[in-house]
Parts: C-alpha cells; sequence; structure tokens
C-alpha cells in the first residue's frame, strides 16, 4: 500500500508522535510510507490508498482545514482518509461538519479505529525516526529519545484538554524496551524528552527513575562528550511535589526541572519547593506560566518577579515560559480573560516577541522587559506597541512624550483614556485637549505588525 502522512505547516516544537506510530505500523506491514508537512503539489497529485492527516491545537483551525481540503482528492477512497490529533479528538464534530470526513477521536489504542489487523496496538508502538527524514523541517530537538513512562492525569483541570484526550491515566509504561530498540533500529539519541503530563501521580515513579538511570540517564552521564539531559517537557504537579521525589529527581540529569505556576494561590507553595529543589541541587528550573485564564495582570506579573527573585535569594535559573490562555476549542488565538483586554494581551505579546517567548532570570532584565511594580507593567501594555519594543529607540523622543503627557492625566481623564487604548479604539475623539494628544501616538502604525 501507498501511505500518505500529513503534519499541517503551523509550527511546533515537537514531532507527531501519533504519525510516527503509524508509519512504524505499516512500515511493519511492509507498506510503502512517505511523510509530508504542509502542502506539496507533487503529493497531491499522487493517489494513495490511505491518507493520514494529524491536527494539534484548536486555534490552528484554519491551516488544518485547508490542509484537509487539499489532500482530500488524493486517496483512492474516502474511507482512507484519516484525520486524528488533540484537536481532532476535542472538535470532532466540527471537522466532520467543515469537511465531510468523520475523524479518529482519542488514543489509537482501541481495535478498529484503522480497520486493520492489530491496530489497537498502534498507540504502544516504538516511533519511526527515520519519518522525519523525509522533510526539511527542524524540530526543537533532532537528538532525543521522544516517549512516555505513563499517559494521562489524574486532574481535571478545566482550561486543560489531557482529560478529553488521554482520559484514563496510565501509571507505567516501560522505558527499557522502547530505548533498547530506538537504539538498534536508529542508533542512540543525546537527550531523552519525556512527555507525561503527571508522572509524579504515578505509585510507580521511583521504579520510572531507576529505569532511566539503566538506560543511561545518569547525573552526570555524557554522549559524544557533552551532557545528557533529560526533560519531563509536560512539566510536573506542584501539589504532588515533596522532598523524597526531589530527591529522586536529583539522580537524574533533569534539565530543565519544569514546575507548572498557573495560579498565584499556590505562592507560597510554589516557593517552597523550589527552596527545597536547590536543596538537592536542582537549580536549573523552568515555569510555565498560565495568564488570560481567571488570573489578573497583577497575578500574572508577580509570579514571574517571585521567580526573579528566587533567583537573587537561591541562585536558581528558572526561566518563565508565559503561556496565554485560549480555550481549547477555539478557532483562532482571539480570546480575552474576564480580567484582561485585548490591548494589555498584545503588549504582552510585543515584550514576548523581543524575549523569544522566554522570561530570562536575571532581576534587571526583568524589570526592563516587564517594569518594576505591577504598576508600571499595567502602564507599560497601555504604551503604543513600538514604543513598548522598541523602547531604546524611542525613549528620548515618542515615548518620553508620551509618559509626559500621560503623568498630566486626571484620575476621571486617566480612567477615559484607559478605556479607549484597552478597547483600542484610538479614532476616539474626546473633550480633554490632552487625552487627544496623546492617542495621535497610535496613529502612527509604523513597527507595529511585529506584534501580531
Amino acid at each position: 500500500m501507498k501511505i500518505l502522512l500529513v503534519e499541517p505547516s503551523y509550527k511546533c516544537k515537537y514531532p507527531p508522535l501519533g504519525l510516527m506510530k503509524i508509519s512504524a505500523f505499516h512500515k511493519k506491514r511492509g507498506d510503502d510510507v512517505y511523510f509530508v508537512k504542509g502542502l506539496n503539489q507533487d503529493f497531491r497529485k499522487i493517489y494513495w490508498d490511505r491518507i493520514y492527516i494529524s491536527t494539534l491545537f484548536s486555534f490552528y483551525w484554519a491551516q488544518t482545514i485547508k490542509t484537509i481540503k487539499y489532500y482530500e482528492f488524493s486517496v483512492t477512497h474516502p474511507q482512507n482518509f484519516f484525520i486524528g490529533g488533540p484537536m481532532a479528538t476535542i472538535m470532532s464534530d466540527e471537522i466532520e461538519k467543515e469537511t465531510g470526513f468523520k475523524p479518529v477521536r482519542g488514543l489509537l489504542n482501541e481495535k478498529g479505529k484503522l480497520r486493520f489487523k492489530g491496530d489497537h496496538l498502534v498507540d504502544g508502538m516504538i516511533p519511526d525516526y527515520d519519518m522525519l527524514k523525509q522533510i526539511s523541517y527542524k524540530y526543537f530537538s533532532n537528538d532525543a529519545y521522544y516517549s512516555y513512562t505513563t499517559r494521562g492525569c489524574i486532574r481535571k483541570c478545566p482550561f486543560c484538554a489531557v482529560p478529553q484526550i488521554e482520559p484514563v491515566y496510565q501509571s507505567y509504561i516501560p522505558l527499557k524496551r522502547q530505548i533498547k530498540f530506538i537504539n538498534k533500529t536508529f542508533g542512540e539519541k543525546k537527550d531523552l524528552l519525556l512527555l507525561d503530563n503527571n508522572i509524579l501521580a504515578s505509585p510507580h515513579f521511583n521504579q520510572i527513575i531507576d529505569e532511566i538511570k539503566e538506560v543511561g540517564f545518569f547525573r552526570g552521564a555524557k554522549f559524544n562528550g557533552r551532557n545528557k539531559y533529560v526533560d519531563f517537557n509536560q512539566g510536573v504537579d506542584l501539589r504532588l511535589l515533596t522532598k523524597d521525589k526531589l530527591k529522586k529527581f536529583s539522580e537524574i540529569p533533569i534539565k530543565p526541572l519544569r514546575i507548572a505556576f498557573d495560579d498565584i494561590k499556590f505562592k507560597e507553595e510554589y516557593i517552597k519547593k523550589v527552596e527545597w529543589a536547590v536543596e538537592y541541587n536542582l537549580i536549573h528550573l523552568s515555569n510555565y506560566i498560565l495568564y488570560n485564564y481567571n488570573d489578573t495582570p497583577e497575578d500574572f506579573y508577580e509570579r514571574l518577579k517571585i521567580n526573579t527573585e528566587l533567583n537573587e535569594r537561591l541562585g536558581t535559573k528558572i526561566f518563565s515560559f508565559p503561556m496565554k490562555y485560549i480555550p481549547i476549542n477555539n478557532k483562532d488565538r482571539i480570546y480575552v480573560g474576564k480580567y484582561w483586554n485585548s490591548k494589555f494581551l498584545r503588549g504582552i505579546q510585543c515584550i514576548l516577541n523581543v524575549t523569544h517567548g522566554v522570561v530570562g532570570p536575571r532581576k534587571v532584565f526583568f524589570e526592563a522587559a516587564f517594569g518594576k511594580s505591577s504598576d508600571e507593567f499595567k502602564n507599560l501594555l497601555l504604551m503604543p506597541d513600538r514604543y513598548i519594543m522598541f523602547r531604546e529607540k524611542h525613549k528620548s523622543n515618542g515615548a518620553k512624550e508620551w509618559a509626559k503627557k500621560y503623568n498630566t492625566l486626571s484620575h476621571d481623564q486617566l480612567n477615559e483614556f484607559q478605556t479607549i487604548v484597552k478597547n483600542q479604539q484610538y479614532d476616539f475623539h474626546s473633550k480633554y485637549n490632552n487625552i487627544n494628544k496623546l492617542l495621535i501616538h497610535y496613529k502612527n502604525k509604523k513597527d507595529d505588525l511585529v506584534c501580531q
């Protein structure tokens, strides 16, 4: 059979493991498998026995639907056109209504989803790494084992898609067999990237760490003279992190230890757990900082500031990765949380464009990017986009003039101006002349497109 595997052309850090496992399944059958990213005229002209298209986040809706429709007539029979992955699971009905194809929902661990004998074994197969050689696109790590030691999560967080995609928590998946097969078939890899959603919930946690060491990822391990690293990329559950588990983590070259800090209510617990981590020399840490959900801009700023203060006090190197909340079934990235506004969200994007999406560990750089207080942070977000991004360029002219006029506003004028800017109604004509003069700064759109 001639098999085409397709990943839409959206940017993503990690390869499509689902397609890699499907590739392994079909190659085991003796089929010819081809992988393409995005739209390809040459592949579109061929009639394939089967086409599999992966999906990711719902806000990639337009790109994904375009990809589906691009290849829909390149299969010998419509029933052999398969759509799967996170978005296909969450938005199955919408995709079927839009394209006419009924997606495959959930994991490939049940009989009959692919209408082949043994198709319930696909999710447990070793991914086909050779598949990635067929495209020029480079993922985040091209020298790592991609794997799971658990699946699913015991939590039911309303902002998370995992309960729908992986509804059953699987507390242990043997690792040694996977690594041994990969080494023999595709060659050894430098790093170990584990995509577990809640490793700490597993009663087999100690056994899993011991297996990680047994396959060569112990503290100080090297590969061709370079340090090996283990990355639990989805982050660990702060509420389940104990001293014993941190001690166990310290036995492997985990870098970074990712801890989600999604809510300011966990402030004291988070600080305590970071202090514990330092006791076991786990100083390379990372955060996913959810914002635009039920938090406020002040909450968001404080969580970032806490990390810089911990770095100064404890000598840690905590890198924060702000993640804007978007409902799991949104078809685009346009969503404004209860305590947020579109200008604030755009302002944060302008800052993150400069920092490449990362908030570094040093306080001086944090304050330069986000301000020295939450009030300064919010005022900064009100500025025209180009003044936020190119502060050095504009600090002695436009930005200085903007700040001077802004500081002259009375209480009532300030409220009116903030309302105008938060709603990005820059053509508004106010009865206050100093507000109108401020709004002139927003009319020049040069440099602003980079914040999109």
